[in-house]
């Protein structure tokens, strides 16, 4: 897309004029994205300031943050643990004072772990660490806290110095990602510590560029196979993925992103776009499935194919949804049943028919849900309220499915860079992409790698989650 602020924010002699002439134009850093298969390190050679102490989750992090290629720096307690791991790993671990960070340090990801503060005035530990370290955190870098979610607390005081995690992380992404940046909150229970690896792996990566401003749950309660670690690298292999709409956009991606990953893709869209969707399917040695999902019928038809053709699947994408757009009192009665038919009745009852004995214990569901159902939109009340409906239920069939080690998840994109908004009115499409923490659009890509960890072994502990791609939306989310 042809986005003139973000290609200006590129060049550096016209951001130094911008700044020098003192005009009020925000020039947004282009963002750093990952390019290829999952890495067994991800964090190869970057630099990673780690605010340690003495928590249950101490241990995790250090062993993960190291497998993971990082250069370890360590503030506080904690020293020791990194140490001994980086030499195995052949990242030896440093010392960093707070008092004298050096002029030009420069760190790719700042982490805290403040999972362990109980008391307001243990908050004091997360300014001084991030007062001291934020002129330092590189473009395009990440922030990530650690706490505990309010169920696990008994304390009114842990409570609440919890809780004040969420609204510094949120400020903080905002602030930040003036430089390309982000921030999230990881809210680990506890006995889900292990679980940690793999989310903290994600937003860390280059693969969460349009994730931020949010905290993400790790939960222990889903079943899982912990006989073995999750794989790193091509985590997909073996497993048998569904993608609804996938001839375009979104959907598209999303197919290439879990093809990339291993997975046999299933490419579902209507019988109209049978040509798109069968270049897409032999793109990614992929099959093709073409179904009306509203009719009545489509998800015993779709599971029978699956059953049949595949022995069952292990991963369903709900991503074909419709916007039927018009101010409720200009609304027919036809625009309001398609929208909320197509965008969350066919979610349910395909689910259904797939839970019938197609979808695999361990299998992973995600639907895909809109920055609109958190905030509302003008001329959406039909679009808006199918997508909030596909988060409550994302919510209440995740504990419903717990038992069998299936997560259940909702990815809600924000202002994503597609024929769909191309089409928008100028000033329309300008001020989706300028309100957000970080300045611009996202890309389909963005979408499709937070489906891809989403569908991942390693996101056993992320289930019931909304995780919003919408690079920091200042208005709803």
């Amino acid at each position: 897309m042809n986005d003139l602020l973000l290609q200006l924010g590129g060049n550096r002699a016209a951001r130094h004029w911008v700044g020098r002439l003192g005009l009020p134009i925000p020039l947004p850093y282009p963002l750093e994205r990952a390019n290829g298969p999952w890495e067994a390190r991800p964090l190869d050679g970057d630099t990673v300031v780690m605010g340690s102490a003495e928590t249950p989750l101490a241990p995790a992090l250090a062993k993960h943050l190291v497998m993971a290629g990082a250069n370890p720096y360590v503030v506080g307690a904690g020293l020791e643990l990194y140490r001994g791991l980086g030499e195995a790993f052949g990242r030896p671990a440093q010392s960093l004072d707070l008092a004298a960070v050096p002029e030009r340090f420069k760190a790719r990801a700042l982490v805290f772990d403040a999972s362990g503060a109980r008391e307001p005035s243990e908050l004091r530990a997360l300014y001084d660490f991030f007062h001291a370290l934020v002129p330092s955190l590189a473009q395009c870098g990440r922030a990530v806290v650690l706490g505990r979610p309010q169920g696990s607390i008994d304390s009114p005081a842990q409570a609440a110095s919890q809780a004040a995690l969420e609204g510094f992380v949120r400020s903080l992404a905002k602030e930040v990602g003036r430089k390309g940046a982000t921030a999230t909150l990881l809210l680990v229970e506890p006995g889900a510590e292990e679980r940690v690896g793999a989310v903290l792996r994600f937003v860390l990566s280059r693969r969460s560029a349009f994730v931020t401003a949010q905290p993400i749950a790790v939960h222990g309660k889903v079943f899982a196979r912990a006989d073995m670690p999750p794989p790193w690298q091509q985590p997909l292999e073996r497993k048998v993925a569904l993608v609804t709409g996938a001839a375009r956009g979104i959907g598209e991606a999303t197919a290439r992103a879990l093809a990339r990953e291993g997975a046999h893709v299933v490419c579902l869209d209507r019988p109209e776009e049978e040509t798109l969707t069968a270049a897409l399917a032999r793109s990614i040695h992929g099959s093709v499935l073409t179904v009306d999902i509203t009719v009545a019928d489509a998800g015993d038809a779709i599971a029978r194919s699956l059953v049949e053709l595949h022995g069952g699947v292990d991963v369903v994408v709900h991503n074909a949804g419709v916007t039927r757009d018009k101010t409720l009192a200009r609304m027919n009665a036809e625009q309001w049943n398609t929208a909320i038919d197509v965008n969350l009745g066919a979610v349910l009852r395909i689910d259904e028919a797939l839970l019938r004995g197609a979808l695999r214990d361990f299998g992973r569901v995600i639907c895909l849900a809109s920055v609109a159902g958190i905030a509302g939109n003008v001329g959406q009340t039909n679009y808006a309220a199918s997508k909030a409906g596909i988060i409550g239920y994302t919510r209440k069939r995740a504990e419903a499915l717990a038992g069998r080690g299936i997560t259940v998840n909702a990815v809600a994109p924000g202002f994503i860079e597609t024929r769909l908004t191309a089409a928008m009115p100028r000033m329309i499409r300008e001020a989706g992409r300028r309100l957000s923490a970080l300045g611009q659009g996202g890309v389909s890509g963005d979408v499709a790698e937070t489906i891809t960890f989403l569908a991942s072994p390693g996101a056993a502990g992320v289930s019931g989650s909304v995780l919003r791609v919408c690079g920091g939306a200042l208005i709803g989310a």
